[in-house]
């Protein structure tokens, strides 16, 4: 199975993201310019991310982006089910009907055995995704990761974040 480049973006992108504290944003174009990516690309999985709840979209000069929810209430299968859409992998398109030697439509009262085993097997699959969560991966990141790349996705994170606080009203 192959997914998409945009779900490896939108994974990391949420997991530097898990590292914002308070109600702090980070613009979609300094994400993009991290790792790479054109800003409209990256734009379209920050929109996907943002419609599915994930992501939440600051507007203005001072806006981007934030997670919705705490990372622990977040799954790989929930970023990848907003990146890629929630059909199955695999699509059985009955073949098996179109042979030359076909037999007529009683034939085929019972479901494709393939379709059976692959539908089953994508089940194991989105099962295994959806007890990943952000936070387990960005916990694993910051215990085990490579110090420099620790402290490269910090650094990232203290130039780029926008507090959205709003400055405490003056008194006269």
């Amino acid at each position: 199975m192959k997914l998409g480049d945009g779900v490896e973006a939108a994974i990391h992108c949420a997991a530097l993201l898990a590292g914002l504290e308070d109600d702090a944003t980070i613009p979609g174009f300094a994400l993009a310019e991290e790792f790479g990516l054109s800003p409209s690309y990256l734009l379209k999985h920050l929109k996907a991310l943002t419609a599915a709840g994930i992501l939440q979209s600051v507007p203005g000069p001072s806006g981007g982006y934030r997670l919705a929810k705490p990372a622990e209430r977040i799954s790989l299968l929930d970023i990848v089910l907003a990146v890629e859409g929630s059909q199955p992998a695999f699509r059985c398109c009955e073949i098996r009907r179109r042979s030359p030697s076909r037999l007529p439509a009683t034939a085929y009262t019972k479901p494709c055995g393939i379709n059976t085993a692959m539908l089953r097997a994508e089940k194991v699959w989105r099962g295994a995704l959806a007890a990943e969560r952000l936070s387990d991966i960005v916990a694993w990141f910051q215990a085990d990761g490579d110090p420099r790349a620790v402290a490269a996705s910090q650094s990232f994170i203290a130039r780029h974040r926008r507090s959205q606080r709003s400055a405490p009203a003056r008194q006269s």
